[in-house]
Order: C-alpha cells, then sequence, then structure tokens
C-alpha cells in the first residue's frame, strides 16, 4: 500500500527543496521608517531602471533617476516638503533636491485630502561626481514637523 522512497530520491527532494530556498533571491525591498507620529502610508515605490529582482536600485552617474511614492495620508495636508538623505555607513548626509516643495511640479495639488490615494513623482539628478557607493535613500515627505511617509530605498551609485 505505501511506496518507499529509495536514498537517492529522498536526497534529491531535499537538495532540490534546500536550493530553491536557498537561492529564492530576494529583490529590493523599500523600508518603511516611519514611526508612530507618521501620519499617512505609502503603497508603492517605483524608481526609474530599477531591477526590482536585484536586491538593490542601480542608481547610473551623470543620468536622472524617477522616484514616484504611492501614498495616502491619515489627515489633510495643505503643504508637501520632501526631504532626502543618503544613509552611507550608518550616517545620514543630507541631499539638496532641485525642487523639495511635494506640492509643485510632483503630479500633486495641495491641499491633498485625507483617505485619497496620491502619486507622488520627481526627478532626482545623479550627479558625475558622486562616489561609487551603496547607499540607503531615506525619502520623507513632510507636513509641518510630521512625517507623511518615510521610505528607505536600498541604492548603489554606479
Amino acid at each position: 500500500m505505501y511506496k518507499t522512497l529509495s536514498a537517492s530520491t529522498v536526497g534529491l527532494l531535499l537538495a532540490l527543496a534546500l536550493t530553491s530556498s536557498c537561492l529564492g533571491v530576494r529583490g529590493v525591498e523599500f523600508e518603511n521608517c516611519g514611526n508612530s507620529d507618521t501620519i499617512g502610508n505609502f503603497t508603492l515605490v517605483e524608481v526609474s531602471n530599477c531591477d526590482l529582482a536585484q536586491p538593490t536600485c542601480i542608481l547610473k552617474r551623470n543620468s536622472n533617476a524617477t522616484i514616484s511614492i504611492t501614498f495616502t495620508s491619515d489627515e489633510e495636508v495643505t503643504e508637501l516638503k520632501a526631504v532626502v538623505h543618503g544613509i552611507i555607513l550608518g550616517m545620514e548626509v543630507p541631499f539638496k533636491l532641485p525642487n523639495n516643495d511635494g506640492c509643485k511640479d510632483s503630479g500633486l495639488e495641495c491641499p491633498l485630502a485625507k483617505d485619497t490615494e496620491y502619486k507622488y513623482s520627481t526627478t532626482l539628478p545623479v550627479l558625475k561626481q558622486y562616489p561609487k557607493v551603496a547607499v540607503e535613500v531615506k525619502w520623507e515627505l513632510k507636513f509641518d514637523d510630521k512625517d507623511v511617509i518615510c521610505v528607505v530605498i536600498p541604492a548603489k551609485i554606479q
């Protein structure tokens, strides 16, 4: 009634199971860096030319990267400011954006209604003089002193 499996068949099945679990390459994971005071949530992060099957987004020097974040807010937002830091070796280095007004040239018009989905989009220059390093990009959209959203984007500058 029961079939017995040969040792080689059991070994092969075990090897396949281990291989598939070990080789399961994890793609880019966008980390929520918000805290209990954060008043919104992001549902989607998109980075131009980012291969989501890889662990980091590649930002090519001397080019532009487009960042888009789909989010909702738990409160009405009358103004939105983008604040960006590069985290290198645990240190946050401020990054000056050409336009930090999240309500201007970003696909958004303020005020933003509570519990409504919005898509923020901007272009980030990746300058030629930037060093070739692994960096986490901490992107915050702020209203007053509160984060609407905070996301960490794992990246490599090449």
